[in-house]
């Protein structure tokens, strides 16, 4: 039976037991999309890897370390790897799909945390960190941006990408390789003398205590050499409410001797730490094989997957509708204010879906963003150079009901802030489309 608005057929892809969806993310190596699997309903993240490129690129063996690295870390506050599949041309890492966004954003909306909350975030980031550690897996690329949130509020440590395995250590037993976000990066790997993969992942978690509690960074400058300068001899500045008890510990954390640094066992003991602390509880996990991983790569039959293009209308069932909302409360979905809490945004028409995509476009170019458009997916590309690069938007139309569709903004790449500024402007010249649902009386209003 043909529905209204959207008439056009899109293909979608099924690989395995996956019916692969929306784009989370991209980059140079990588595509992360949604997918569902087909008998449990189950969502997850698909990380799909072309394996031309990783072998042009010689990245065969850090893709391999990768994957091992999350078979080996079993743990409630780390993205759990699920299983690894590859087809003849690309490698496919199934990954746990985390709903509430990046810490990072959470910073970015609301500003600092409190310190009770902060100290309940650097709690499950020591648990999670310690564990890898006691598995000799070094993450070396601790940040805000790396540490998810669950449904229900939990932190999940991701992107494992430069992460060190014990067989990366030179004969002086230390690592070399000078990696990581600089403004987060401990002094001994800046001065490339080899250096401990624990106490430079720690040094991290004290930045990263800092950032939560006082809502900017504790080391920054505008030129790369001032910034290492302040680093080097751990030069920063109290904000007035950090109490005494914070303090003593980022102290101990951000001390520029890694020999002298205090270690995960000895935070573990520090008062303020223990503050309400309950430890993670989880099975341990038995021996891990890595056959799998070798024979992604190998050309064996055993993981390999086909994909199937599947033709299908771009429809939205009550699953989807509900795994896209907080828990089963679909309010969010019905979005009634004008600038968003997070990066990605929806609200609801009851226009056609053409007259959704031209309105929307009209409101953007005077805005000063290029359109390009696709069926029913818009990528709107911003002129002006921001504080992170240009900020690019994309919005996808889907049909939820006859003569009801739901319209998705999501920022792809430039700053938050500068999203937010957009999306307030944009949602004026969208006034004409927007149906809202007035939760009292379920009243139709424009």
């Amino acid at each position: 039976m043909a529905t209204k608005g959207i008439t056009t057929n899109l293909e979608r892809t099924r690989v395995g037991k996956y019916d692969l969806g929306k784009t989370l993310g991209e980059g140079t190596f990588a595509k992360v999309k949604m997918a569902r699997h087909i008998e449990t309903g189950m969502n997850v993240a698909i990380k799909i890897l072309d394996k031309e490129k990783i072998l042009k690129h010689k990245m065969v063996e850090q893709i391999k370390r990768e994957i091992s690295t999350m078979k080996l870390v079993k743990h409630p506050y780390v993205v759990q790897l699920l299983e690894v599949m590859a087809s003849r041309t690309k490698i496919y890492i199934v990954l746990e799909y985390v709903t509430g966004g990046e810490l990072f954003d959470k910073i970015a909306r609301q500003g600092r945390l409190s310190e009770d909350e902060a100290r309940k975030y650097f709690q499950q980031l020591i648990d999670a960190v310690d564990y890898c550690h006691s598995r000799q897996v070094y993450h070396r690329d601790l940040k805000p941006e790396n540490l998810l949130l669950d449904a229900k509020g939990n932190l999940k440590i991701s992107d494992f990408g430069l992460s060190a395995l014990p067989q990366q250590f030179r004969e002086d037993g230390l690592l070399h390789t000078t990696c990581g976000t600089p403004n987060y990066v401990a002094p001994e790997v800046i001065m490339d003398k080899g250096y401990s993969g624990a106490t430079a992942d720690l040094w991290s978690c004290g930045v990263i205590l800092y950032v939560l509690m006082a809502g900017y960074l504790p080391f920054e400058e505008p030129t790369i050499m001032a910034l290492y300068k302040k680093i080097y001899r751990a030069q920063f500045s109290w904000p007035t409410w950090f109490s005494s008890g914070a303090r003593k510990l980022i102290s101990k954390i951000l001390d520029p001797n890694p020999r002298t640094r205090i270690t995960a066992a000895q935070i573990y003991k520090n008062d303020w730490f223990k503050k309400g602390y309950t430890p993670a509880k989880f099975d341990r996990e038995a021996d891990v094989s890595f056959d799998d991983v070798d024979a992604i790569f190998s050309g064996s039959t055993e993981h390999m997957v086909t994909e199937k293009k599947e033709t299908r209308p771009v429809t939205m069932n009550a699953f989807e509708l509900i795994s896209m909302s907080q828990g089963l409360n679909l309010s969010s979905l019905f979005e009634t204010k004008e600038v968003p809490e997070k990066e990605d945004t929806r609200f609801t028409s009851k226009k056609s879906a053409k007259e959704i995509i031209s309105t929307i476009e009209e409101a953007a170019k005077p805005l000063g963003f290029n359109v390009q458009k696709k069926d029913y997916k818009m990528k709107l590309q911003g002129d002006k150079l921001g504080r992170k690069g240009h900020l690019s938007v994309s919005t996808e139309v889907f049909e939820v009901a006859p003569s009801l569709f739901m319209v998705e903004l999501q920022k792809n790449s430039g700053d938050t802030l500068e999203y937010n500024h957009f999306y307030k402007n944009l949602s004026k010249g969208l006034k004409d489309i927007v149906w809202k649902a007035d939760p009292a009386e379920g009243v139709e209003k424009k």
